[in-house]
């Protein structure tokens, strides 16, 4: 595990962004633990998680002209990635999308940089993979190429079928997924973490049963 996806962990759970305990997620299932990336609030925070999402795409071999980020969380981390990224020495243009059309000023529903040429979308998660589909229409209808997604974290959990929510996105649309993190790094951590010990076999037996191959 290399030592900011660690990091990424250690920091998400400082800011109580990563919990353990008993959580009941969308799908009905008991999980032992829990991520809710609107917790990271703050200036600090952002600031933070926007230099592991940096860390992350800089790391990948994913190839990209500039950044989308779909209303409304990805606004704020589209914005966020590329400041992270013009510090690393790589400035890229970004964009976002309204959810309602406007009608006077510039009007449509996209803001920022015109869409073109190879597109990384950002965002927190993925669900059930509406918001990058809703993107990628966006980005082709604007001529341009969705070229990859990059996530905080990857829960590496089935979905309704065998895969999970990411690798269903990878198969549909051809694209490849970035995530800091995922439930791999998160055991990894948790294997070396004896305050956590509590928690590793949980999170183990919670991946036997839904869990997915990388």
């Amino acid at each position: 595990m290399s030592d900011f996806r660690q990091d990424f962990i250690r920091f998400a759970l400082s800011k109580q962004v990563l919990r353990f305990g008993a959580f009941v997620t969308k799908a009905g299932r008991t999980s032992p633990y829990f991520f809710n990336a609107g917790l990271f609030n703050d200036g600090d925070s952002v600031l933070q998680l926007s230099r592991f999402y940096a860390k992350s795409i800089s790391s990948s071999a994913v190839e990209f002209d500039m950044i989308f980020g779909p209303a409304y969380k990805g606004i704020i981390l589209a914005a966020a990635a590329s400041m992270a990224l013009a510090e690393q020495g790589r400035n890229v243009p970004f964009a976002y999308n309204r959810k309602e059309a406007k009608d006077h000023g510039e009007g449509g529903t996209l803001v920022g940089a015109p869409l073109k040429g190879k597109v990384l979308i950002i965002d927190d998660v993925i669900s059930a993979g509406t918001s990058v589909r809703e993107s990628v229409q966006l980005i082709r209808a604007a001529g341009a190429e969705p070229a990859g997604v990059a996530i905080a974290l990857d829960r590496m959990e089935r979905g309704s079928g065998e895969l999970s929510a990411v690798q269903e996105v990878a198969r549909d649309f051809n694209l490849p997924v970035v995530a800091i993190a995922n439930l791999h790094d998160l055991l990894g951590f948790l294997e070396g973490s004896p305050e956590l010990a509590d928690n590793l076999e949980a999170v183990r037996a919670y991946r036997a049963q839904y869990g997915v191959s990388a």
